[in-house]
């Protein structure tokens, strides 16, 4: 994901909601990679939500911090082995059944970057279960433990 620290380098200011519903195993990856970061990183540049299942109730939140970038974090269903990520842009992502969500994410990308001027990506985790009671599936956990170790670093070193 050289992408993605290219992304990380060229922004002073990052919003991360963690979208999905903790209740239905790998849906709620964007949750449990705000968790994990929150736990990891500390810095006055970086906000971290964790959205779950209504992800448009922190637009305001998110206009007030004046990012650069912002990335919502979900599971979304492209087709990819479990574990495998996607960066997409909003015009990617439209259309598309990306999320489970009553809003799609699309139409809140389009929101938060209108409203900020900033640069807004989704970040999909291919899921591999998203049944109610299940777990997060051990390629997701790996994949998240992988992306949160690499942004920690990222802040570590900047």
């Amino acid at each position: 994901m050289t992408d993605l620290d290219s992304l990380l380098q060229n922004s002073k200011r990052i919003a991360v909601l963690g979208v999905g519903n903790e209740d239905k195993g790998d849906d709620g990856a964007g949750v449990e990679f705000v968790k994990i970061l929150r736990a990891k990183i500390k810095s006055p540049d970086l906000l971290l939500t964790e959205a779950g299942k209504t992800p448009e109730n922190f637009t305001g939140e998110i206009k007030r911090f004046k990012p650069d970038l912002t990335l919502l974090v979900d599971a979304a269903d492209f087709g990819g082995r479990p574990g495998e990520v996607i960066l997409a842009s909003p015009d990617m992502i439209k259309g598309a059944s990306f999320s489970t969500h009553s809003l799609p994410l699309s139409v809140l990308a389009e929101y938060i970057q209108r409203e900020t001027g900033s640069t807004v990506l989704l970040l999909g985790i291919q899921p591999k279960q998203i049944e109610l009671g299940a777990e997060l599936s051990a390629e997701v956990k790996s994949t998240i433990r992988r992306l949160t170790d690499r942004i920690s670093e990222f802040y570590r070193r900047r």
